[in-house]
């Protein structure tokens, strides 16, 4: 009888150690992935996905991974709407197709625009699917998922979705579309299905996770939160006295606060008019970089205000961005309470390495309350606070000390939690896992877990 229990205990610490020998292997051997990425923005388009799918392929490429990238040409740059058609940066082979641009700045043309370019997507799959052995999508534009899914059904080709935002729920917010309808209902269940047969899920918060394991529980353990990041080596802080672009709007003697990036129908900007109409006589400046549904608006009511404490810039060149970000004394963050959970302001990132203290405008129930108290980098507002707002920017603006403090403690929070050498590594970690066999796969988030 002990022989037997010998020889068992032999057999299954035998087969334990093949499975953990199989694990060690996949993730000391990266270069076996070979990944493609399909996402419509790009750099040199100025949109913040581009961004920051161009800084994970690049570090990702730096870690051994063989990646291919399938996007479209610019149709958000500054100097040219034309790139390389084939483009290499170092492991990393980008390949562009052609660019609609239908009413580029409405609904109705951004969502035929995405259309087209997920067509071409799938055109690109079926031509090169053998290239691959893990597809990488993200939800620009928002239905671009589908096409994993279908490669999944029709080649076996694995996939892993990023949810930058989360769709039909913010049409739905935002009033452009009926819960009822029957394309709500369609593409609600078009999600289940594409969530269901993906090797993997990255959301940007626990507040979407949240959700999204609210509508389809049978994915919780697919589903990772990995946060947006920001460089602090490539945006450091710079003393306003220093920074030429602080001197060339007239910033270095003004207190200023900065709000950069989208202006759009999920941030509230009526909070942060709110504001700088209480500090309409005091010698204040508000900057706002960038443009969005709201920025017209934004500039409208300010006219019709007769505010003349805002300076109204278009989105800066990358080049520029590590002097604009810091060419102020207070960084704005704000989301719209009807759009919390959904979306993820990814300017909280730069605006962190900035070394600037950060004002967030948001839901009670916002997970940006827990980070912010959390790296002591700032405080945060509800919607529609505009008078604490303003009593917490005279703060600053009469305790310098404090905003050092509080700035250098959100650098310190970012530098801890969301370089891009962190991230990457918690992307390579779900790229990975999404391509080991499934029975080392299931012991790997059982150990995980």
């Amino acid at each position: 009888m002990r022989l037997n229990e010998w020889i068992n205990q032999k057999l299954l610490s035998s087969i334990s150690n093949q499975l953990k020998s199989k694990h060690q292997n996949s993730f000391e051997a990266p270069k076996s992935l070979q990944l493609s990425v399909i996402t419509q923005f790009f750099p040199p388009d100025y949109a913040a996905t581009g961004q920051l799918i161009e800084e994970l392929v690049r570090h990702l490429g730096q870690q051994g991974i063989g990646v291919e990238v399938f996007t479209s040409q610019p149709g958000y740059a500054f100097q040219s709407d034309t790139a390389p058609s084939v483009e290499h940066l170092g492991r990393v082979r980008i390949q562009r197709s052609r660019t609609a641009r239908l009413w580029p700045g409405r609904i109705r043309g951004k969502a035929i625009n995405g259309v087209l370019y997920t067509l071409r997507a799938a055109l690109y799959l079926i031509r090169g699917w053998r290239r691959s052995n893990l597809l990488l999508l993200t939800t620009a534009p928002p239905f671009l998922p589908i096409v994993g899914y279908l490669a999944h059904t029709f080649f076996r080709l694995p996939y892993v979705c990023i949810l930058y935002d989360l769709y039909p729920d913010i049409a739905i917010a935002l009033g452009v579309i009926s819960k009822h309808n029957w394309m709500t209902r369609l593409w609600q269940n078009l999600n289940k299905q594409i969530w269901l047969n993906s090797k993997g899920i990255v959301v940007l918060s626990p507040a979407m996770k949240q959700r999204i394991v609210a509508n389809c529980p049978q994915i919780a353990n697919k589903v990772s939160v990995i946060h947006s990041w920001a460089d602090p080596e490539w945006i450091m802080p710079i003393a306003k006295h220093k920074n030429w672009f602080a001197w060339k709007y007239n910033l270095v003697k003004k207190f200023t606060v900065l709000y950069s990036g989208n202006m759009g129908r999920c941030h509230d900007i009526d909070t942060i008019l709110q504001a700088a109409q209480y500090l309409h006589d005091e010698p204040i400046q508000f900057v706002c970089i960038g443009s969005g549904a709201k920025r017209s608006e934004l500039m409208e009511e300010v006219k019709l205000l007769g505010l003349n404490n805002f300076l109204f810039l278009p989105y800066q060149d990358q080049q520029v961005l590590p002097y604009s970000l810091t060419a102020c004394d207070l960084s704005l963050v704000s989301v719209d309470a009807s759009t919390e959970s959904l979306v993820v302001p990814s300017k909280l990132y730069s605006a962190l390495a900035s070394g600037r203290p950060i004002a967030v405008i948001c839901s009670q129930e916002s997970f940006l309350r827990e980070m912010v108290a959390e790296a002591n980098c700032g405080a945060t507002f509800d919607n529609g606070d505009g008078h604490s707002l303003a009593q917490f920017i005279r703060l600053l603006r009469n305790d310098r000390q404090l905003g050092d403090r509080m700035g250098k403690a959100g650098r310190q929070y970012l530098r801890s939690h969301f370089t891009p050498k962190i991230i990457s590594k918690q992307y390579l970690d779900v790229l990975q896992q999404a391509i080991l066999p499934e029975s080392v796969a299931t012991m790997s988030q059982n150990h995980r877990k």
